[in-house]
C-alpha cells in the first residue's frame, strides 16, 4: 500500500524537573580533592550473546539518510489535496481509522514526508516518486541539519523512483548493494523519518523476493520484509548487515493505516537501472512485448496435459506487437524469457520491463505441451491509459432459442452489432454467452455478457460452431474457453461433469 506521509510532524516535549536534596547539617570542613570519575564497569556476565548489533552500521550509514519535505500549493490536482472518495481502495487501506482529508484553502499548502538516500557525494538523492508527486518545493535535510532545496531531476511512477539534486560537495553517500543476492531470512535494517521522527532505525528480516504487489507497479519485483515501516519511512533504505543499500522501503500492506508485519521494497538495481534513465533523459522507458497473461492454474495445466503450474499462460497478443509479430499465440505457456525462467505470470512484467525499447529477446514457450523459441524486438510501452475497458456488457435479457446442446452447458447468440463494436471484435469474431446450465462452467465463472472468443485454440464465431468445437469434449476433460469480460481477455479452465 503504497502511502505519503501527510501527517503534521509529530513533537515529542521531554520536560525534566531538577531534584535537589534540603536538610539542615553544619557547615562541613571543605571537600579534599577530588580525582575525575572513571565510568563503572559492569561485573555482570553477558547472559544473552550471538544477536545482531547494528550500531555501528547505523553510525557509517545513518549521515547518509536523509529527511524529505515536498510542500505543493492548493492544486486540487495534486495527490495531497484528494477527497476522501476519491482515493483508491488500495490507498485508502493506508489511512488511519477517523482520518479526514484537509480542507483546500486559498494560499494553503499541503506537505508530504518521507525520507531519501544521498548516492553520489555531489549531491544525487533517491526517493520515491509518490514522496514529491506534485510538489512545487522539495527540501532535503541532513543528520547534521544541514538544509537544501532539491531540484527534481525526474521521477517515474510505475517505479515509484525519483531522482533529486541538491548543491552540496563531498555530502556522506550510502554504498548501494545487489538485490540479486537477497534471500528470505536475511536480516535487514530500515532507517527514515516514520511520522516525522527523522533517522529511527528498525529491523527485521526478509520474508519473500519477487512479490508483486500491486496490479499498478506489476514492473516491480517487490522485497517483503518484517520490518517496522510506517508513513515517512517511504525512500528510505534498506540495508544488509554490510551497510549496503538492497532496497527503497516504498510500501506497507494495512488494514489500519499502521505497521501490520508486512512491508515492501523496491529492488536497489531496479532503482539504479532508472537512475541512469532518469539523468539521461528524466523519464523512463521500458520494453513491451505486447501480451496479456495470466496465472496458470491446476485446472489450467491439465487442460494443456501440462505436469504442472509453472509458467505464464498467455491469454491475448497485441495486434502488430512483438509477440504477435514472432508467433507468439493465446494459450502458449512463457516458461523463459532472455533465459530467465518465469513460473508465475507476475515475474514476466519485470524481466520485459527492464529492458529498452529495441532489445532483442528470446522467449521458450510450451504450445501442445512442446517447447519453442522465438526471438522478439521489443518496442516501448504505452505508459498511457492503455486499452481502456469496454462498457460492461449487460446479460441478454432472454436465453437464446437454442437450448443448451453441448457438454458444458452453456448457451450462446450472436453478438450484436453494438457489442461487437464496444469490445473491438471484428466481424464473426466471438460467441455471446445468454445463460448457463452446466454446474461446472457456473463454478468455473463463466456468465451470461461473456464473450466466448476460442475453446482451445480453436476459434468461435458462432453459436452453432461452438457447440460442434464443445461435441467431442468426454466427461472428465478440462476445456479451455478463451472469454472476454469487459476490456480483459482471459482463459477460464472448465471440467466437463461427469454424468451421474
Amino acid at each position: 500500500m503504497i502511502h505519503s506521509a501527510r501527517k503534521p510532524l509529530l513533537t515529542l516535549l521531554l520536560l525534566t524537573t531538577p531534584l535537589a536534596a534540603c536538610a539542615q547539617q553544619p557547615e562541613p570542613a571543605p571537600p579534599p580533592a577530588i580525582a575525575a570519575p572513571v565510568a563503572a564497569q559492569s561485573s555482570a556476565p553477558q547472559l544473552v550473546t550471538g544477536l545482531p548489533d547494528f550500531t555501528t552500521l547505523v553510525e557509517q550509514v545513518g549521515p547518509g539518510v536523509v529527511n524529505i519535505e515536498a510542500r505543493s500549493s492548493g492544486r486540487q490536482s495534486t495527490r495531497g489535496q484528494m477527497q476522501e472518495d476519491e482515493i483508491p481502495e488500495f490507498f485508502r487501506r493506508m489511512l488511519p481509522p477517523g482520518f479526514q482529508m484537509p480542507e483546500p484553502e486559498q494560499g494553503r499548502r499541503g506537505i508530504s514526508m518521507g525520507s531519501g538516500f544521498i548516492i553520489s557525494a555531489d549531491g544525487y538523492v533517491l526517493t520515491n516518486h509518490h514522496v514529491i508527486d506534485g510538489a512545487d518545493e522539495v527540501k532535503v535535510r541532513l543528520s547534521d541539519r544541514r538544509e537544501f532545496t532539491a531540484k527534481v531531476v525526474g521521477s517515474d511512477q510505475q517505479y515509484d523512483v525519483a531522482l533529486l539534486k541538491i548543491d552540496g560537495k563531498s555530502l556522506p553517500t550510502v554504498r548501494l548493494g545487489s538485490s540479486a543476492t537477497v534471500k528470505p531470512g536475511q536480516w535487514v535494517v530500515a532507517i527514515g523519518s516514520p511520522l516525522g521522527l527523522d533517522h529511527s532505525v528498525t529491523a527485521g528480516i526478509i520474508s519473500a523476493t519477487g512479490r508483486s504487489a500491486s496490479a499498478e507497479q506489476r514492473y516491480v519485483p517487490f522485497i517483503q520484509t518484517d520490518v517496522a515501516i510506517n508513513q515517512g519511512n517511504s525512500g528510505g533504505p534498506l540495508l544488509n548487515t554490510r551497510g549496503e543499500v538492497v532496497g527503497i522501503n516504498s510500501q506497507i500492506f494495512s488494514m489500519s493505516g499502521g505497521y501490520m508485519g508486512i512491508s515492501f521494497a523496491i529492488p536497489v538495481d531496479l532503482a539504479m537501472s532508472a537512475v541512469e534513465q532518469l539523468k539521461k533523459s528524466g523519464r523512463v522507458s521500458r520494453g513491451q512485448l505486447g501480451v496479456q497473461v495470466q496465472a496458470l492454474t491446476a485446472d489450467g495445466a491439465r487442460g494443456l496435459k501440462l505436469p504442472d503450474t509453472r509458467g505464464a499462460l498467455v491469454a491475448e497478443v497485441l495486434e502488430d506487437s512483438p509477440a504477435e509479430k514472432a508467433g507468439i499465440e493465446p494459450m502458449d505457456v512463457i516458461t523463459s524469457f532472455n533465459g530467465v525462467a518465469v513460473n508465475q505470470s507476475s515475474e514476466l512484467p519485470p524481466l520485459v520491463g527492464a529492458l529498452t525499447p529495441g532489445s532483442r529477446a528470446k522467449v521458450t514457450v510450451l504450445r501442445e505441451g512442446k517447447p519453442r523459441e522465438f526471438t522478439v524486438t521489443l518496442t516501448e510501452l504505452d505508459e498511457g491509459p492503455g486499452t481502456a475497458a469496454a462498457p460492461s456488457q449487460s446479460a441478454p435479457d432472454a436465453p437464446s432459442t437454442a437450448p443448451a446442446t453441448n457438454a458444458l452447458g452453456i448457451v450462446a447468440q450472436e453478438v450484436d452489432a453494438n457489442a461487437r463494436r464496444q469490445l473491438g471484435l471484428k466481424a464473426g469474431e466471438g460467441v455471446m454467452v445468454s445463460g448457463v446450465t452446466g454446474a461446472a462452467a457456473r463454478e468455473a465463472g463463466v456468465a451470461p455478457g461473456m464473450v466466448i472468443l476460442q475453446v482451445g485454440r480453436a476459434v468461435v464465431g458462432s453459436p452453432a460452431e461452438l457447440n460442434r468445437l464443445l461435441a467431442s469434449a468426454k466427461p472428465g476433460d478440462t476445456v479451455m474457453l478463451l472469454v472476454r469480460r469487459g476490456g480483459a481477455t482471459t482463459f477460464i479452465p472448465v471440467v466437463v461433469e461427469k454424468a451421474d
